[in-house]
């Protein structure tokens, strides 16, 4: 039960509110980097992530918020969300092209620009159904524990972050700012894969359990490709501007990797220079920082591995004996 001395404790912390929210407010100056004050408005992360949901639902209709859809009635649904999209998205697209141009260029020429780029994204959806056809298909011949499609549409990590990523490399490709990010670190948030929007990457591509898959920015991925957890397709150094000493921008930084290339587990690939020629296959734990031959298989040693046992086991618990383990 709360006391008359408790009730004085909180009343005094409650009169130091003023003062702190002052102080609070007197860092947006000092920090003002990370702020986004007085100036156009920008993209709404959540608006962002329902259009993401809004975007599967098309790409995979049946399996979303809408149940008992049929050829006879989901021309109507897919309308709706045709027509929903063209507007939220492109209001969405305005404010990311106004935050870009720190609102320098007329509204009406954002506008106009983000009405074109709703148009042409939403014309490659049909080319993006079939590309990610492919990806379930990759997935469910690549995976022998997978039981049924519908168990990777719903339930594969790896197909859910390549999906957000095909979707954001469009608008990537359009020469969106900010907004194909925030729809792959969406991604990346609810999978652990983290692929850049700028990432180019093939058909019938698969990613195996994922978590902790980084795929950089230049990337470049062929088809048929099968990568593991903890795979790192990542850059090995970053050029510097002589002058400036600055970050160069726009580099070829990350790997290229061709077609029918097998990547196991916690396998790092660095650098712009960097290729894994056609039907090669990279071992678990290696890392690769210059380019290997078509048809190449690439493997750490085994490592050694030392067994000590307690002083104080008795005959019974020797597992290995005892089980016929072999080790």
């Amino acid at each position: 039960m709360a006391t008359d001395a408790d009730a004085d404790t909180n009343g005094k912390l409650r009169d130091a509110l003023p003062d702190l929210t002052s102080r609070i407010v007197a860092t947006y100056k000092g920090c003002g980097s990370i702020n986004h004050l007085g100036h156009s408005s920008l993209p709404s992360y959540r608006e962002v992530v329902e259009i993401l949901g809004d975007l599967r639902e098309i790409l995979f209709p049946g399996y979303g918020r809408r149940q008992n859809l049929h050829m006879g009635n989901v021309a109507y649904h897919v309308g709706d969300l045709i027509d929903s999209l063209y507007d939220r998205l492109g209001q969405q697209l305005t404010r990311a092209f106004q935050h870009d141009c720190e609102a320098r260029e007329p509204l009406a020429e954002s506008e106009a620009k983000a009405e074109a780029c709703t148009v042409r994204f939403l014309e490659r959806i049909p080319e993006l159904r079939e590309t990610a056809a492919g990806d379930v298909k990759a997935a469910f011949e690549g995976d022998p524990a997978a039981s049924s499609l519908d168990e990777i549409v719903f339930c594969y990590p790896g197909v859910s972050a390549v999906t957000v990523h095909r979707l954001a490399h469009e608008l990537y490709n359009l020469g969106v700012p900010l907004i194909p990010r925030m729809m792959t670190e969406y991604a990346h948030g609810k999978t652990g894969i983290d692929i850049h929007p700028g990432a180019r990457i093939g058909r019938e591509f698969f990613i195996d359990h994922g978590t902790g898959v980084v795929i950089g920015q230049t990337t470049e991925i062929g088809d048929r490709v099968k990568v593991y957890q903890g795979v790192t397709l990542g850059a090995l150094s970053f050029p510097r501007d002589e002058a400036t000493g600055e970050i160069v921008r726009g580099s070829k930084r990350h790997p290229t990797i061709e077609d029918d290339v097998v990547i196991y587990a916690n396998a790092t690939i660095l650098g712009g220079a960097t290729v894994i020629g056609h039907h090669s296959v990279v071992g678990s734990s290696a890392w690769l920082t210059r380019s290997v031959a078509p048809y190449t298989t690439v493997t750490i040693e085994n490592p050694r591995l030392r067994y000590r046992e307690s002083p104080d086991v008795r005959p019974d618990d020797a597992y290995p004996e005892r089980l016929n383990y072999q080790i």
